[in-house]
This record gives C-alpha cells, sequence and structure tokens, in this order.
C-alpha cells in the first residue's frame, strides 16, 4: 500500500472528523514524537474527543510534563495516527500490532515508507511538531501554555537547540508563536540541554576514551555497550545527547555511534556535516532519516558494518577513509 498525500488543511480536517484517535510514536522516544503526540492529544482532548497516545518503550522521566497530566483514556480505536514515524519499523514490539492499520501520518522524514493510508509529509521541516503545527493552524484551535510547551519542546530538540541546519526560518518563527501562547522556553532548553545526571557524565568519559578517529580525522566512532550502561548506571535515552556530540571535535564530518541494544545488536546514529547525506548512508543498510541525522540497525557483525560504512563514506567525500 502507497500513501496517498494530503495538505496541512486535509490532515486537520480528517482529525476533526474522527474520534476515538489513537496516537502512535515511535521507539526510544525523543523529544520531537513525544512533544507532538501529546501537543495532538491535549487538542483533540480540548475539541471534546476520545485521544490518547502510546510508545513501545519506557518514557524518559525528564519527558514527564509532557504526558504526567493527560488522562489515559480507555477507548477502541476508531482513527490511527502516526507521529514522527517514517516507517512501521520504528513503531516498536508493542505498537506493532497496528502496522497496517495506521490511517494518517504526520512526517517530516524524507524517508518516510508511505505505510499509512493518507501522509501528510513536510520535508523540509526540522521536527514533526512544526509540520503538527502547521496542520493546527488550519484548524483555529487555541494554543494553550501547555499544547505550547510540547509543541516546543519537539521543535527544540529535533533542531538542538535550533542550532541545526535544519532550524529554519519557518522554525524560528513557530518558535516565537509557541513563546507568544506561553511556552516555557527557557526552562524546556534548561531541561532538554543544560541538565545531565552523573551516570551520563561517567559514560561520556568511557566512551571517549574508546573513541576511534579515521580518515584523517574526518570521521568520529563512539561505541556504547551494554556492560558500559551497567557500569555507570547510565540511561538508553541518554545515549542522545552522546550521538549530537560525535561531529562536533574540529575537522569531523562524520559522527558514528554504535549503540549495543539490550538484545546484544547494535544501532547506527549517524551525523554528518554538509558533504555526507546520512540519510543515502543509513539507507544503504534498510535505515534512513534526514541528511545530517540518520539511523540503521546493524546487520551482523557491527564492526564488519562499520568497515562497509567507512567505504560508503569514502565515496561521498571523494576519498579513502
Amino acid at each position: 500500500m502507497k500513501s496517498h498525500e494530503i495538505s496541512a488543511r486535509e490532515a486537520g480536517e480528517r482529525l476533526l472528523s474522527h474520534d476515538n484517535i489513537l496516537i502512535l510514536t515511535h521507539k526510544n522516544p525523543d523529544g520531537d514524537t513525544l512533544g507532538t503526540a501529546s501537543a495532538l492529544c491535549r487538542v483533540l482532548l480540548a475539541l471534546g474527543k476520545q485521544a490518547r497516545f502510546e510508545n513501545s518503550d519506557e518514557i524518559p522521566v525528564k519527558f514527564r510534563y509532557l504526558y504526567e497530566d493527560l488522562p489515559q483514556e480507555d477507548f477502541t480505536p476508531e482513527y490511527i495516527v502516526a507521529v514522527d514515524v517514517a516507517d512501521t519499523t520504528l513503531l516498536g514490539e508493542r505498537l506493532s500490532r497496528y502496522a497496517d492499520s495506521v490511517d494518517l501520518c504526520i512526517d517530516h522524514h524524507i524517508s518516510n515508507r508511505r505505510y499509512a493510508k493518507e501522509l501528510y509529509l513536510e520535508a523540509e521541516d526540522g521536527a514533526a511538531a512544526l509540520t503538527l503545527y502547521r496542520v493546527l493552524q488550519t484548524m483555529d484551535v487555541a494554543l494553550t501554555p501547555e499544547i505550547a510547551d510540547d509543541l516546543y519542546t519537539g521543535l527544540s530538540t529535533d533542531t538542538g537547540c535550533f542550532r541545526y541546519s535544519n532550524a529554519s526560518a519557518d522554525a524560528y518563527r513557530a518558535a516565537a508563536d509557541l513563546i507568544e501562547a506561553g511556552a516555557d522556553n527557557a526552562k524546556i532548553n534548561e531541561a532538554m540541554f543544560e541538565t545531565s545526571p552523573v551516570s551520563y557524565f561517567k559514560l561520556l568519559t568511557e566512551v571517549l576514551t574508546g573513541m576511534r578517529l579515521f580518515g584523517d580525522g574526518l570521521v568520529c566512532v563512539f561505541k556504547v555497550t551494554q556492560d558500559m550502561l551497567k557500569r555507570t548506571g547510565a540511561t538508553e535515552d541518554q545515549c542522545d545527547a552522546i550521538c549530537a556530540l560525535s561531529r562536533t571535535m574540529e575537522g569531523v564530518q562524520v559522527g558514528i555511534t554504535m549503540k549495543q541494544r539490550p538484545d546484544g545488536h547494535y544501532k547506527f546514529s549517524v551525523r554528518t556535516r554538509d558533504h555526507v547525506d546520512g540519510s543515502v548512508l543509513c539507507g544503504h543498510f534498510g535505515g534512513g532519516g534526514h541528511a545530517r541525522a540518520a539511523g540503521c540497525d546493524a546487520e551482523g557483525d557491527e564492526e564488519k558494518q562499520l568497515q562497509e560504512m567507512l567505504a560508503l563514506i569514502g565515496e561521498q567525500l571523494g576519498r579513502t577513509i
């Protein structure tokens, strides 16, 4: 099945015309999928509809403010919406039963697999929260401070607090609107970008000790194992900040973070600068994402896949890595 692509206004009309709406988010949840889902849930509840959002994994404590006051309504879903989910494999095990039943997908990933019956896609948006914001503008709904907080969280986390190249003029304009609507941007920025537990720093110390550089410093590789997490007391979600660090070293064009899952397999998180397209790189291994931020799962031996990935990076850079 290939999605029928629709506009922001049409997406808004679908939401207004349905009830008992289940919102799906992607596994290993981040601020964008959670912020977008909670904002949409609040809007639907305010419109008198039944709605809830679900995730396959445990939600990190730092995102608790996004959902702790939302009622977990019990109903049989009549309409299913996925937000910030480019592929049904990203739904995770618990939500996989909905893979063939998604009515509407609201997304910003150019790598979207078009699995939903209808798709509203804005591939140039820096966050799904911005894509949803476009939909809400067509629905004539009031932005409460809580909804504004949710959307700002998604927008700020996926743009790296507006430091990444995906922080477009539209992203800044939306952020200004959300702050005017009551979003506590200072508090959210502090919680998302300026506060980390001691366990994170312990994990970071181990990761940096094992750092590897390739291609005369053009590629930086971090590796996070389950043993590291156990020794330091760090949690899976704390690896996200480490992924962002992988390309911050001077001269690095590609940062790769190899994160071991509880089942022993590895996920590769790739962060790039202008000369390498991460979505193309990860797409070779069945993954996807954006040009500057993408991911894929390791197929078999992770070190062998790393060597293959380095060769592909070399092809994009026009030199041996």
